[in-house]
């Protein structure tokens, strides 16, 4: 079987009044953090406590199949509807029935690569290796499983917050370029200011 630990704490965004400058910027999407593992036996999917999730997407699961093994992502499950994305959903369907799961599908949206099928571990590497490497991995995946979008613009990062909060994102992460953290290590703005 093969080793891999999950990040203890992971990273998680905190509060900030403005976005730094000199970072890499994303969009902090409304859904459910989640680990796809990608291994030789199959998926298994990880909600952010480490409890096994998979029953709950298997749709995402199957959609990870594609993935080389072994692969580590980190990435938020998201359910748009009427071209927006709803919390609210991915909550429902998570406790809802596999029936229910099928006919309103998610999307993972991937963040970061942990564990390359080639390069091993890869979360000491700074940030735009890892981003080199999952844009990589999810050229050929289906539109199940992308990767966010980011930009070291910090122009960018504001006009995706003005003009993505009509779609439900929540904010905009900022992340350096420096190793995968532990416990706090993102800057996020929730209010643009």
């Amino acid at each position: 079987m093969e080793r891999w630990s999950s990040p203890s704490p992971w990273p998680w965004p905190r509060s900030a009044p403005r976005l730094p400058a000199g970072q890499w910027y994303e969009p902090k999407y409304d859904g459910h953090r989640m680990i796809v593992w990608r291994r030789e036996d199959g998926v298994r999917l990880l909600s952010r406590s480490g409890r096994e999730v998979t029953g709950h997407w298997r749709y995402l699961a199957e959609a990870g199949e594609a993935l080389p093994a072994p692969t580590v992502l980190d990435g938020e499950t998201v359910v748009w509807r009427h071209g927006r994305l709803d919390f609210g959903a991915v909550q429902s369907r998570a406790a809802s029935s596999p029936r229910a799961r099928i006919t309103d599908p998610a999307s993972y949206i991937a963040f970061d690569v942990l564990q390359h099928p080639v390069h091993g571990d890869v979360r000491s590497r700074p940030y735009t290796a890892r981003r080199a490497l999952l844009i990589t991995l999810l050229k050929d995946i289906g539109p199940r499983i992308q990767a966010t979008m980011a930009s070291d613009d910090i122009e960018v990062a504001r006009r995706w917050y003005e003009d993505l909060v009509a779609v439900g994102v929540e904010g905009i992460v900022a992340k350096p370029d420096r190793a995968y953290p532990a416990g706090y290590g993102w800057c996020v703005d929730c209010t643009n200011r």
